[in-house]
């Protein structure tokens, strides 16, 4: 199972719901604002990020990566928390 983070940047409207909602189908954990992280299998950060851009608007901006080795200072959570 490999452990990615979710970054994001929402422009114009700002409409986070859509995004939220499949983070959630995801049980991804919040650790930062605009960072979250989950665990998969059988992907890759390109084909996730070609995914989440379907909940996302046009002008906004994601970048999702492939983790081996983090660390957090004061998060919000941290991939320690994911289920």
């Amino acid at each position: 199972m490999a452990l990615f983070f979710l970054s994001y940047d929402l422009r114009g409207e700002r409409d986070y719901q859509k995004l939220y909602d499949e983070l959630e189908k995801f049980h991804a954990v919040r650790i930062l604002e605009s960072e979250w992280c989950f665990n998969r299998i059988n992907t890759n950060a390109s084909n996730l990020c070609k995914y989440f851009k379907r909940f996302v608007d046009t002008d906004d901006g994601l970048c999702v990566s492939e983790v081996a080795n983090w660390a957090t200072y004061n998060a919000q959570d941290t991939p320690n928390d994911l289920k």
